[in-house]
């Protein structure tokens, strides 16, 4: 190989890898705020969404929230997403999602259907978001009391 030859090859190699790190372009910010906005994300991740009918400040969403959903798991709480995506990166997110089970009531089964890319794009959006909220309560394991409001199910 020639020197131009390794030159070229070098710069197509930082090309891409410039183009990976490129922050998520606007498309993608907004098919990840739709998929959020109709996946029913902001219903338990996002404080009194449900009560205002949806009519929350787009700057609260997806921070969590203390309300507790309790049942024979113990008392589970919506993560504030916000903070969590902050420490993971598009792949980590993606892999994740695509193995995560909590505890109910959150429908994992749902994320997991998603596709990569729908994955990427709600990435995207939360990176866009960014952090926000205080971390959500701890879990409450089963017989014991949750300290503030919580949602019962039956038993």
């Amino acid at each position: 190989m020639t020197r131009s030859t390794i030159a070229c090859l070098f710069l197509v190699a930082l090309l891409r890898s410039a183009q990976a790190a490129e922050p998520a372009g606007a498309a993608e910010i907004e098919h990840g705020r739709y998929l959020v906005h109709i996946a029913g994300c902001n219903d338990c991740h996002t404080a009194q969404y449900g009560m205002s009918n949806g009519q929350v400040d787009e700057k609260h969403w997806l921070a969590g929230d203390a309300l507790g959903w309790s049942g024979p798991w113990g008392t589970t709480y919506a993560t504030n997403l916000r903070l969590f995506m902050q420490g993971m990166t598009r792949d980590q997110w993606v892999a994740h999602a695509k193995t995560m089970q909590p505890r109910p009531p959150m429908p994992w089964f749902n994320v997991r259907a998603m596709t990569e890319q729908d994955l990427g794009a709600i990435y995207a959006y939360l990176r866009y978001l960014g952090p926000a909220g205080t971390p959500a309560p701890d879990y409450v394991p089963p017989g014991q009391k949750p300290k503030g409001p919580a949602v019962r199910f039956p038993e």
